[in-house]
């Protein structure tokens, strides 16, 4: 960030928000671990002042700004908010290297009323090909995962992208929605709720959320589940079990490793482990239209994902043995990317 002077600043990738935010040096509550961003050592920012606030379930407040921000090889003066006040939830959602958002939803931010970092460059025309690939890796593998702007990149999947076209784009907010049309549970159909099918793909979500009815269900179909007693709305399974579950959203079903389904036993020696689908609470929402389910990255994972702006859709493609580590070769290399730039996360 920053014309100059440039200033390294690691943030999530989010498709779920289009809204822009890090944090600033006069930040009084931000992890003090994490990497701030100095509007003063920066001559290219400027400000009016105006202070704002975005809510994500939790909070961040601060000044709305605009500055150069690059990446990937791209450049684009961004309007965002550079944060001084970040609440307790928001915080424990971070790592210290993870400094703020980048919001690459649908639609122009709720808080700034900037177009979001993609948008920018396809109006720009910095981008002929108004779409983006995403991989998100596990812990453990070469690279933490890929991000292409103006494409996608062929070395990390196989086959076809499967396509699904987004119900009525621009009716959910920043949300890039599809409808989920089911769901197995190791290789059993579970009914869902078809007026509460509508699915938001967002890489900024570390786990699964969806309806109660729903969840109860797919965990009911696992022997030995439970809620789990002082945390609304998530399960237990036993650690023994492997939970083979399957997701489709119109197309073909997409297998989750069960690795993805585990997050760890409740507490040290538990033979419990802590479900990575959890109950959504809805009864906040206002418009029957709005996504009742939030996909995050244990789906995420196991597939290669597009969002593509020009006829809305997103696809899913299996990953290659490049993806997955599977590759006998070793060497630390980007692989090919048909269009725009690599940028690794």
């Amino acid at each position: 960030m920053g014309r100059y002077r440039p200033q390294n600043i690691n943030v999530i990738l989010d498709t779920g928000s289009s809204n822009f935010w890090v944090m600033s040096d006069t930040c009084q509550n931000c992890n003090p671990a994490s990497p701030r961003f100095s509007s003063s050592r920066s001559t290219s920012f400027t400000t009016a002042g105006k202070q704002e606030t975005l809510r994500y379930g939790s909070e961040v407040t601060g000044r709305i700004g605009t500055d150069t921000v690059a990446l990937g090889g791209f450049k684009n003066a961004q309007t965002f908010l550079s944060v001084d006040q970040i609440s307790l939830a928001r915080q424990s959602g971070l790592t210290e290297s993870i400094s703020g958002a980048m919001g690459f939803g649908f639609g122009r931010a709720s808080g700034t009323g900037a177009a979001p970092f993609l948008q920018a460059l396809v109006s720009g025309g910095q981008i002929a090909t108004p779409e983006m690939g995403v991989w998100i890796s596990r812990p453990g593998n070469e690279f933490a995962g890929s991000l292409i702007l103006g494409g996608v990149n062929s070395s990390l999947f196989k086959g076809a992208i499967e396509f699904m076209k987004m119900p009525t784009p621009g009716s959910f907010g920043p949300f890039w929605v599809l409808t989920m049309t089911s769901v197995t549970v190791r290789g059993r159909s579970i009914p869902i709720y078809r007026d509460r099918a509508l699915s938001s793909i967002d890489t900024g979500v570390a786990l699964i959320g969806g309806p109660k009815q729903d969840v109860r269900a797919i965990w009911g179909a696992v022997g030995g589940s439970r809620l789990v007693p002082n945390m609304p709305g998530f399960w237990s399974f036993p650690c023994a079990k492997n939970v083979s579950i399957s997701l489709s959203f119109g197309g073909r079903l997409w297998p989750i490793d069960p690795a993805d389904m585990n997050l760890g036993p409740l507490y040290p020696s538990s033979s419990l482990c802590l479900g990575a689908i959890f109950q959504l609470n809805v009864e906040y929402y206002i418009s029957p239209r709005e996504p009742r389910w939030v996909i995050g990255t244990p789906f995420l994972k196991n597939v290669y994902s597009v969002f593509r702006m020009t006829s809305p859709s997103v696809g899913f493609a299996r990953l290659s043995a490049v993806a997955t580590g599977s590759s006998v070769k070793k060497k630390k290399k980007k692989g090919p990317c048909s269009r725009g730039g690599c940028t690794i996360m």
